[in-house]
């Protein structure tokens, strides 16, 4: 029997707080109209001082489970994406699995950047394909906004906190079609946070926080995103009019717009949550996945492209009949 990879269950976690374009004004230069314009978040959520990455998984894993109506304990596999950790070690993985009461399974984390949650669902689609697990537990979840110089205007804008979820089954139907997942490191200096532990190049490495070229990073990103779709369709031999959904990374709508063209896609086709969550980095798409799902514009049967582009640069998609 030819094993797949099929969704049964998917969470999100947003934090209480909401912080608005206007707050964000009387920090730096700039004002609602320009967020909007530029990138088109409108407001973003703030961990509370008590939160953590762990423990927002928490919330959006047990959601999935209870969706996929299991218990905690048949899960095999947990993978968390994530470049706000708890702790350097042990891996958010492993505190999320304590969380969970379950014992018996494996856990680590993927640090990808943005593209986490991608390049954790295609690792995970090789275990259960190749029978090394059944079921896997798949988590993104960032708190940005401690990364985040607040007076750099040019990063403060965009990120936000939350998390995602979805849980994954072995089945002999159809589910994960296929995953692409891609890194050039060429690409380090146009994006990155550096560990304030070992950063010996600058005072502003010291200091841990989210740099960004942003021009630079968005011509890329436009440019790669475009070839991932390509691949993606020709891998499964399909059109570009057999995509149901595109749920893509919630970092830019400009540039989730030229993805859609290229798809020549509708953009009420599309699954956006940027505008009420901003750019929460490794959550975004499970998090906008799991919206979709629960609100039930996502229905079975339907195919759905996942994708995401991040620091490294990485970037991936996973072609899911859901």
């Amino acid at each position: 029997m030819k094993r797949c990879a099929r969704v049964i269950g998917s969470g999100g976690y947003l934090p209480e707080t909401i912080r608005t374009n206007e707050d964000i004004s009387k920090l730096v230069d700039t004002s609602d109209s320009w967020i909007v314009e530029r990138t088109g978040i409108k407001t973003r959520r703030i961990a509370g001082e008590d939160e953590t990455a762990a423990s927002m998984a928490e919330i959006a894993a047990r959601q999935a489970i209870e969706m996929a109506s299991i218990e905690a304990g048949e899960i095999d596999l947990i993978i968390v994406a994530t470049g706000s950790p708890d702790r350097v070690y042990p891996s958010t993985g492993c505190i999320l699995q304590h969380r969970l009461e379950i014992q018996q399974c494996v856990a680590f984390d993927v640090q990808a950047a943005c593209s986490g949650s991608i390049f954790a669902m295609s690792i995970a689609d090789q275990y259960i394909k190749t029978g090394a697990a059944d079921k896997v537990l798949i988590i993104g979840s960032e708190i940005c906004s401690r990364l985040i110089d607040w007076t750099d205007r040019g990063t403060c804008i965009l990120f936000g906190d939350g998390a995602g979820a979805v849980l994954l089954e072995s089945t002999d139907e159809p589910g994960i079609l296929s995953t692409h997942i891609h890194s050039d490191g060429g690409f380090e200096d146009l994006l990155y946070c550096p560990n304030p532990q070992v950063a010996t190049a600058s005072a502003k490495d010291e200091k841990g926080v989210i740099t960004m070229k942003g021009n630079e990073v968005f011509k890329v990103a436009v440019n790669t995103l475009g070839r991932i779709v390509d691949e993606t369709l020709a891998t499964n031999n399909l059109d570009k009019s057999d995509i149901d959904w595109l749920v893509p990374h919630q970092a830019n709508t400009r540039i989730i717009a030229a993805t859609a063209r290229k798809l020549k896609m509708s953009m009420d086709q599309v699954v956006l949550t940027l505008e009420n969550q901003g750019n929460t980095s490794s959550a975004s798409v499970l998090l906008a996945f799991n919206e979709a799902i629960r609100d039930g514009r996502i229905k079975r049967d339907q195919i759905v492209l996942l994708e995401a582009f991040g620091a490294g640069f990485t970037w991936g998609s996973a072609l899911i009949k859901y």
